[in-house]
């Protein structure tokens, strides 16, 4: 599947199946199962139950939930009998208007918002804290400007398109590659 069509099928999702994303996502052990494989680029039970000490009989049930909801695929080519290994895929997601979610949808939502808030605070204090300057792997920027709506929407969209072109699977990244954690916040200045 290539990257429109990824975008497409998440722009296409009804609520109640963005609600089982939110929520998976969310999920403790899920997130930790996709950040595992983000990491390794693949496993099976046995090994995601050791690495996160839980059962292989849990980790089996999460794994067939990632991929039920398209986050994950099993390895054919490495699976035998009842070893199935797996591996992440690249998905994008945009959470759409709150005002148009209904309520589960809307607490889901914003319940891992709420989680990722803690992460993305984490990631923040990381950068500063390894800043090594302006050619280092840590990088922090702070801009101001004045902007239309419309010149707005197509700094995101250019910026995405950015980010997209430089994106590569973890199987064909360069050796030197490292995982990249990037965020973009933005917010008008209250008037």
């Amino acid at each position: 599947m290539d990257r429109y069509d990824e975008t497409h099928r998440a722009e296409q999702m009804t609520g109640a199946e963005r609600t089982a994303l939110y929520r998976t996502l969310a999920h403790p052990l899920r997130s930790r199962i996709l950040d595992y494989l983000g990491q390794h680029g693949a496993a099976n039970s046995v090994t995601l139950a050791e690495a996160l000490r839980e059962s292989t009989g849990t980790t089996s049930y999460h794994l067939r939930k990632l991929a039920e909801l398209g986050l994950i695929e099993e390895i054919a080519e490495k699976s035998t009998g009842r070893e199935r290994w797996w591996r992440g895929l690249s998905f994008s997601h945009t959470t759409p208007d709150p005002a148009t979610m209904d309520p589960a949808e809307l607490s889901a939502a914003a319940h891992l918002a709420d989680l990722k808030k803690a992460q993305d605070f984490d990631l923040y204090a990381r950068a500063v804290k390894e800043w090594s300057g302006p050619t280092g792997w840590a990088q922090l920027r702070r801009s101001n400007t004045y902007l239309t709506h419309e010149q707005w929407l197509e700094f995101v969209a250019e910026y995405h398109a950015l980010v997209v072109r430089y994106s590569v699977h973890r199987t064909d990244a360069p050796p030197d590659a490292r995982h990249m954690l990037i965020r973009l916040f933005a917010a008008p200045e209250p008037q």
